[in-house]
């Protein structure tokens, strides 16, 4: 096992390729997992089509994908945590840098990397991970499902529950149901949000925002949309309004839907300002 396929992006030239590497060797306190599962995320498209440029990269060629999940293979040296080889686990999205004033003070880090972007990581059939970065998964839980939990699943509970602080009976209104934006519906259903509006142009992704719990799918395009948002919070307008798509159409629309003290929470990425 000296060689291993990754897909591997060219930050200089803009390339993308599937090429042999070696695999990565642990240093001290990092951990080799043998990736079961990794998810493709618009953040991955837009860093392939060069509207997102990483602030942190370490080299000028990385390999892609951080919403990974695996199996620990290799322990490497001075690990703190008691993690054995074989352990089910997901991997965080990314990584506090640990040399920043925030670091440095025990508080949030103000120069996140982000594997895949900043540092190697997992569309490969390996990936180093540093120990503090691993979250253990039960046996029951699918690698496919447990690889998004670090982005699609926590960025939006981070939205609805941290920045939000979305209360009971509150009104939500999420633009761009797709795999943020359905996880951010069912996070507001979980909270007790009420009512719940997604807001999607694709019938389809109006019929999943629904199965997951929305009271109401809308077409942005509808020559009636505020009128229907107005009368679906009983003319009061959203407490709370997420945007999932990263667009700056999404952001008016959804702003101009707010009412009295209500919040705009910007969650996707948007290449523009």
């Amino acid at each position: 096992m000296d060689t291993m396929l990754a897909g591997r992006f060219h930050l200089d030239s803009k390339k993308f390729a599937v090429e042999e590497v070696p695999v990565p060797v642990p240093g001290p306190g990092e951990i080799l997992i043998e990736v079961k599962a990794a998810g493709v995320c618009l953040s991955d498209v837009q860093l392939l089509d060069g509207s997102l440029v990483p602030l942190f990269a370490i080299s000028d060629t990385v390999t892609v994908g951080h919403e990974v999940a695996g199996v620990i293979h290799t322990l490497g040296p001075d690990l703190k945590r008691g993690l054995t080889v074989g352990t089910r686990v997901t991997l965080e999205a990314g990584k506090t840098c640990g040399q920043c004033a925030g670091c440095v003070r025990s508080r949030p880090c103000t120069q996140m990397r982000t594997a895949g972007i900043d540092y190697d990581g997992g569309w490969a059939q390996y990936t180093v991970a540093r120990e503090d970065t691993l979250i253990p998964i039960p046996d029951n839980l699918p690698f496919d499902q447990a690889a998004i939990i670090p982005d699609a699943v926590s960025t939006p509970y981070a939205a609805v529950v941290t920045t939000a602080g979305v209360r009971p009976a509150q009104s939500v209104g999420v633009w761009g149901v797709g795999g943020v934006g359905a996880h951010n519906v069912r996070l507001a259903r979980l909270v007790g949000a009420a009512p719940i509006i997604a807001v999607d142009p694709l019938p389809s992704a109006r019929e999943r925002a629904l199965a997951f719990g929305a009271d109401f799918a809308f077409d942005p395009a509808a020559d009636d949309f505020a009128d229907q948002v107005r009368a679906a919070t009983a003319g009061r307008g959203l407490d709370f309004a997420f945007d999932c798509a990263g667009v700056p159409a999404v952001r008016e629309q959804a702003a101009a839907a707010l009412g009295l003290g209500g919040s705009l929470i910007l969650v996707g990425i948007s290449p523009r300002p």
